[in-house]
């Protein structure tokens, strides 16, 4: 009976190691997270940084974005930033821009003011965006734009009176005058970021440039508001 005993409590003291032998195994090394790099920015043409913004819209309306560390993306970018794209962008809360092209943390500059418009701070940071190695703008407006009903309803509001008039433009422009239309509200969406585009190369000769040496590109896109996909201007 005891020997009987003495075997089944070696065969359970056999049995409860072998999880802590296994525990033991040298563990795998975590991925490095995938971050834009100095190489890498150097080595993205304007059309190639274009593509990577249309390919990540579409992993975002597929809802197939990709899964990513965010704790260690902040590690890896601590030390500087190598970001491919800037986009001047509405300030609206349904289109924050890294979300709506699937990038991450260092991969895209955004500027965002009411109405996409252009003044000279937003100038500003898109030349520092060209200096320190990005080779695409891109100004994108939106569906659905209160900055854009807000112009047609000429709205009187303190500083925003101002910022509104930028967009009197491209109300002219489209030759509609209804808030309550969403085809007019869309069109004057799209001539003000046609016109913001203007103003970009007018008003800059820094970025104008690189845009006429072809180092730099410039394009449009609209957000719509009610499918998230990104439908990219001709001009």
């Amino acid at each position: 009976m005891m020997k009987r005993f003495a075997v089944a409590v070696v065969l359970c003291l056999s049995a409860l190691t072998l999880p802590v032998a296994a525990q033991e195994s040298p563990a795998a090394a975590p991925a490095k997270p995938e971050v834009h790099t100095r190489e890498l920015q150097a080595a993205m043409t304007p059309s190639k940084a274009l593509e990577e913004l249309k390919a990540g819209n579409a992993r975002f309306v597929s809802n197939a974005t990709k899964r990513r560390d965010w704790s260690a993306k902040v590690v890896a970018t601590a030390s500087g930033q190598f970001p491919f794209a800037a986009v001047l962008g509405c300030m609206d809360s349904r289109v924050p821009v890294e979300i709506v092209f699937d990038q991450g943390i260092g991969d895209i500059f955004g500027v965002r003011v009411a109405g996409n418009v252009v003044n000279d701070d937003e100038l500003g940071s898109l030349e520092y965006a060209v200096k320190v190695g990005t080779t695409l703008i891109v100004v994108l407006g939106h569906t659905s734009c209160g900055a854009v009903k807000g112009a047609l309803d000429d709205v009187q509001l303190g500083n925003l009176t101002g910022l509104l008039a930028k967009i009197h433009p491209a109300v002219e422009a489209a030759r509609c005058g209804n808030s309550k239309d969403d085809v007019c509200v869309t069109k004057v969406a799209e001539k003000n970021v046609l016109q913001s585009m203007k103003e970009i190369h007018e008003r800059s000769p820094y970025l104008a440039k690189y845009l006429d040496d072809g180092k730099v590109a410039l394009v449009g896109g609209m957000y719509d508001v009610a499918t998230g996909k990104v439908t990219f201007l001709e001009h």
